[in-house]
């Protein structure tokens, strides 16, 4: 296996189930522009809701070793399934710089007024007993509702982002969590980070939306300033796509979020 974790100017590998990992890809490359970035779409293996912890692990352990073998110095798990579901198991397994994503839980807590906490997730997030073990951690600080969101990660990769479905599905799930007395949302999948916009409108002024890409984004500059990976100011950086899915799917999908995309590899 061929590794850059002693070379800084390797690429930072970053992977999704889909096209939610790419808000993260846009925050590292707005906070780290010198760094190359090389993208993972598991598209056909998604959704990763659906699966066992396991085949999870097994998924991101085959996209990391194809990271790593194409050119990654430090791994992205964009993906707050994955985070929760399996992180541990592939840090055990890699000695490179690996930095996930989880619910923020914390700043959601620290910017609530009423002590109230509402989470939006995928099913299979809240699930995990990751998540549960960081629910706990601040339960005694603040009433954390929870609200699973089946419907929003296939919408948001048919890039129905404004649709009629769209806001009729968020408001079904957002409502109940106002109702309640919630005044801070946490956005705990990363796709929702591309209906951020929406959803303040539907909860007004009054709530405080909690987003964890750019939270990711400096995690990673600091963990390549401790391990000296950090890239030059003055290298090109570069932007690498690859998918097990649908290549022309996601290569609309990039189209309207990465309008610089070039080329999209399979995986």
């Amino acid at each position: 296996m061929r590794t850059n974790i002693n070379c800084a100017n390797g690429a930072i590998g970053v992977f999704d189930s889909g096209i939610g990992g790419l808000s993260v890809a846009l925050a590292i490359r707005q906070y780290l522009p010198a760094e190359s970035l090389i993208y993972v779409a598991d598209t056909g293996h998604a959704p990763y809701g659906e699966k066992s912890d396991n085949y999870i692990y097994q998924r991101m352990h085959y996209i990391t070793r194809h990271l790593v073998n194409v050119g990654a110095k430090a791994i992205v798990v964009a993906c707050n399934t994955a985070t929760t579901a399996a992180i541990a198991r592939l840090r055990a397994d890699y000695p490179l710089p690996i930095v996930g994503v989880e619910p923020g839980i914390k700043p959601a807590v620290l910017a609530s007024r009423s002590r109230v906490v509402g989470v939006l997730a995928t099913p299979r997030t809240l699930l995990t007993p990751a998540f549960a073990t960081l629910a706990e951690r601040f339960a005694a600080q603040a009433k954390v509702l929870l609200q699973p969101c089946p419907e929003l990660v296939p919408l948001i990769e048919n890039l129905a982002f404004n649709s009629d479905k769209m806001k009729l599905q968020l408001k079904r799930y957002i409502q109940p969590l106002l109702d309640q007395g919630a005044d801070a949302l946490v956005l705990g999948c990363t796709h929702y980070n591309f209906v951020a916009e929406l959803i303040a409108e539907i909860v007004g002024p009054d709530v405080t939306l909690i987003r964890t890409e750019i939270a990711v984004a400096k995690q990673l500059k600091q963990r390549l300033l401790q391990t000296q990976l950090l890239a030059d100011a003055s290298s090109v950086a570069t932007d690498t796509f690859y998918t097990s899915g649908d290549v022309a799917l996601f290569y609309r999908q990039l189209q309207q979020l990465w309008p610089s995309v070039q080329q999209i590899l399979p995986i």
